[in-house]
């Protein structure tokens, strides 16, 4: 299982492995759970629960024509990620049910995305780029300089989100975040990360800058 990718390009096509060969048209069934997961993702980052479900739904139908467990399993994978990008700490539950059917790999991304390892030797079943990630900081600068490595968005700010919830997003990772959200038009996580400086900057008595952050915010909600 690759990390997740850019949307449209990457990210459903390197998860579920949705990929036609070199002139050959792809069957129906990958054209439409592309494009629907393609679309639940989008709705998941704006914001739109009601749409991403609904496309998330369709996107699962077409990969049940196959039977594959597999690509259900890595489809949930894909919900999950798209709502961690956002700073949402739930549990994986459409995956869950599919667990005793999944491999190693995607047992390991799952277990990634919700909690810290208690085993270090189940780095090595994670994407390469998340790999690093898993791994323990070396420091807030080196940390960083990982971060801004990875050039796919969502795969970053699903980086970012993991660290947060480690408590190893530093300022710096925390302003990436944001920036990497504001660049893809992401409201969900861009309003997360802006909360969360919003937040520090109160606690460190910034109050000009906590103002800035809440005239920004009220910018994305339209406010």
């Amino acid at each position: 299982m690759s990390a997740p990718g850019m949307l449209k390009a990457g990210l459903v096509a390197l998860l579920l492995g949705l990929a036609g060969c070199a002139g050959t048209p792809p069957p129906d069934w990958q054209l439409e759970a592309r494009a629907a997961l393609d679309r639940a993702v989008a709705a998941q980052l704006s914001g739109n629960d009601k749409l991403a479900a609904l496309d998330f739904g369709r996107g699962r139908a077409a990969l049940a024509r196959t039977g594959r467990a597999d690509l259900l399993a890595r489809a949930e994978l894909l919900r999950c990620a798209a709502t961690l990008a956002g700073l949402v700490f739930e549990p994986c539950a459409g995956f869950a049910a599919l667990r005793q059917d999944a491999a190693p790999a995607e047992i390991a991304y799952a277990d990634y995305l919700q909690a810290p390892f208690a085993d270090p030797a189940r780095i090595a079943l994670l994407p390469p780029a998340q790999q690093a990630v898993a791994r323990p900081s070396r420091g807030e600068a080196a940390d960083l300089a990982l971060l801004q490595a990875i050039t796919d968005p969502l795969s970053r700010l699903v980086a970012a989100a993991v660290w947060f919830r480690d408590g190893r997003a530093s300022p710096g990772v925390m302003a990436l975040a944001v920036e990497t959200a504001s660049a893809q038009g992401w409201r969900r996580p861009l309003l997360a990360w802006l909360a969360l400086q919003r937040q520090r900057a109160r606690a460190a008595g910034e109050l000009d800058e906590a103002a800035r952050l809440n005239r920004r915010m009220d910018l994305v909600t339209g406010g």
